[in-house]
């Protein structure tokens, strides 16, 4: 099964908050305070791992309602099922399963589907033989044989033929089974030994379901930590490669097979074996073991997902969920980048999401901005979600506004991008975001690079000096014919500092082209017209009434012209109306001309 989204009901802060995404990854940002611990337990509870007690229950509020809890906590997922999954009692691909604790009652899941509606066909699978006999004498069925598979088989065959009505049920146990695993790494007083621990309670989970293994009670513990210690060995060599001022680092696996893995202390000690006690040291040297660990663990996962592929007679894997709570705090810059580097690679898996809490714009900035989830409080002090909504780069640039606000980072873009942008005007502004994301697969947010038009304004080779002077990363990208504008004189470009080897692209030019539009081909300009602004039937456009301008000196306006004068109803406005149009009848990264993906490339390395 894999978890999609999750939504929330009564838990701490979260009085009602739905469709939370898990992606990959999904960013939680927002106000301390504000529900981002809360949603991360939220998932734990769910997913069976938090236990919920009645502080997690949220308070009234309304008359009569001060110091009383709510009486129900249910946090409900919404999940993909394959066809394996999907024949345990014959469930559609997606399905909504929850997790509710009733005041008074243990937390158990339940699935919404259709179920017969007499009560006696219910919960069939958890029947022991004697009841199923009742039900098959009282129903006057006839099973294959008198064992109990036998006698479910005829009873649940009954009950699809049975009238149905849509309700919430319990979850079969094979699908309890199949839940998503969540590896749950803390905060920011995280200890190393709980992210050694959560590190190692993977491989414990793995090696218990080892084949070889079952029966063997007496055996298994002995087994486990054996296997434990040479995972902890691994474990220790690639914290002693990445914090080579300890020297010593050792971990002492201890299990017991009645309560689990217990516990996994790590001990370290410097060059001259004096002992280090972790507890006492900065936070710098914790967090980057965490971090050491972090690296490792997605080494693991990679590894399982290989083994799974290998093997094709072995069951799909089970989704991973790994989550973490401000990962980046107490880290410098370098290690910071770090972080986002182990989760992409670990999101790159096929069977992993990952969830983060952070306050970090390093972060924020370094995935899709509609996988951000901006957490806030409402007047009545209860968390509520902000999603983007609107995909286009100005929606993209309010929604980052919001988040920067929240964070009290107003200059958000001039301060945080890591690569800026300049065009010559609206055509490039309007278009480039939407070629770029078609192109790189991510909104130029995500990348880092902030736009902004020249529009032949002086003002902008200032900002481009200025810049350039604080060792911002800057690239201009304008028309081949526009090497006559004054403003954009080679002297005047060198005087802003920029380099016009690497920092300066003339679109069309090494291609005998003028300006941007000339880099799409006839055909796809007569595709682009033929949906955007047909010809009165039946004539249509063809790649030749195109073709016939090309060469002239202003390829776009003489294209314009005559589609203004020949089509049917509607025509472009203008020219960015017009290239903006062929833009959005584009599909693939492919549509993109070779010498834009290129620019797209080169600026993606300078945002680095």
């Amino acid at each position: 099964m894999h978890l999609d989204s999750f939504s929330a009901s009564g838990f701490r802060s979260l009085t009602q908050v739905a469709d939370i995404p898990v992606s990959r990854p999904t960013i939680l940002a927002g106000r301390n305070d504000g529900g981002k611990s809360a949603v991360l337990t939220a998932l734990s509870f769910l997913l069976g791992v938090h236990r919920l007690t009645d502080e997690d229950r949220t308070y009234l509020q309304g008359d009569g309602a001060a110091g009383r809890r709510c009486e129900e906590t249910w946090v409900e997922g919404a999940f993909t099922l394959n066809e394996v999954e999907r024949a345990f009692v014959d469930l559609p691909g997606r399905i909504r399963i929850r997790r509710i604790a009733r005041s008074g009652e243990s937390a158990g899941w339940e699935y919404f589907g259709q179920q017969p509606a007499d009560s006696r066909l219910h919960g069939l699978d958890r029947l022991l033989k004697q009841p199923l006999a009742d039900l098959v004498t009282e129903f006057g069925l006839t099973p294959a044989g008198s064992l109990k598979e036998e006698l479910l088989a005829a009873v649940v065959a009954h009950a699809r033929t049975a009238p149905q009505v849509e309700q919430w049920q319990p979850l079969p146990k094979q699908l309890e089974a199949r839940l998503p695993r969540l590896l749950m790494f803390g905060g920011k007083d995280e200890s190393p030994d709980d992210a050694v621990r959560t590190a190692l309670t993977s491989c414990y989970e793995t090696h218990l379901e080892d084949e070889a293994l079952q029966g063997q009670v007496r055996q298994i513990e002995a087994e486990i930590t054996q296997r434990l210690e040479k995972e902890a060995d691994s474990l220790c060599q690639h914290i002693r490669r990445h914090c080579n001022e300890f020297v010593g680092v050792q971990v002492r696996p201890e299990v017991s097979f009645r309560s689990g893995f217990k516990r996994a202390p790590l001990e370290v000690s410097r060059a001259d074996g004096e002992p280090v006690d972790l507890s006492r040291s900065g936070q710098g040297s914790t967090r980057r073991i965490a971090l050491a660990v972090w690296e490792w663990t997605s080494n693991l996962l990679e590894e399982a997902e290989l083994a799974s592929k290998d093997d094709l007679d072995a069951e799909e894997p089970v989704q991973t969920i790994v989550v973490y709570d401000e990962p980046d705090t107490h880290l410098d810059y370098r290690h910071q980048r770090t972080v986002m580097d182990i989760i992409r690679k670990q999101c790159a898996l096929p069977h992993v999401s990952v969830m983060v809490a952070t306050h970090s714009m390093n972060l924020i900035d370094g995935v899709d901005i509609a996988d951000v989830v901006h957490l806030g409080l409402n007047d009545q002090g209860r968390t509520v979600v902000e999603r983007l909504v609107d995909d286009c780069h100005d929606g993209i640039d309010f929604h980052l506004g919001q988040i920067a606000e929240a964070l009290g980072l107003r200059n958000s873009v001039l301060l945080h991008e890591r690569c800026f942008l300049a065009v010559e005007g609206e055509t490039e502004q309007q278009c480039i975001p939407l070629l770029f994301r078609l192109s790189q697969n991510l909104s130029l947010q995500a990348a880092g690079i902030a736009l902004w038009a020249c529009e032949n304004n002086e003002g902008a080779l200032h900002l481009a000096r200025y810049l350039v002077e604080r060792k911002r990363s800057v690239m201009l990208m304008i028309d081949a014919d526009s090497r006559t504008n004054k403003l954009f004189k080679d002297e005047k470009l060198r005087k802003a500092g920029l380099d016009l080897e690497k920092q300066v692209a003339y679109v069309g030019e090494g291609l005998g082209f003028n300006e941007m539009e000339e880099l799409f081909t006839d055909e796809r300009w007569a595709k682009a017209a033929n949906i955007k602004w047909p010809r009165p039937a039946p004539l249509a456009w063809s790649p030749a009434d195109f073709a016939a301008h090309r060469g002239t000196k202003k390829f776009s306006a003489r294209i314009l012209d005559m589609i203004k004068q020949e089509a049917q109803e509607t025509s472009p406005n203008g020219k960015p109306a017009m290239l903006n149009g062929l833009v959005t009848t584009l599909t693939t990264a492919e549509d993109v001309p070779q010498q834009l993906r290129d620019v797209f490339a080169q600026l993606q390395e300078l945002a680095h």
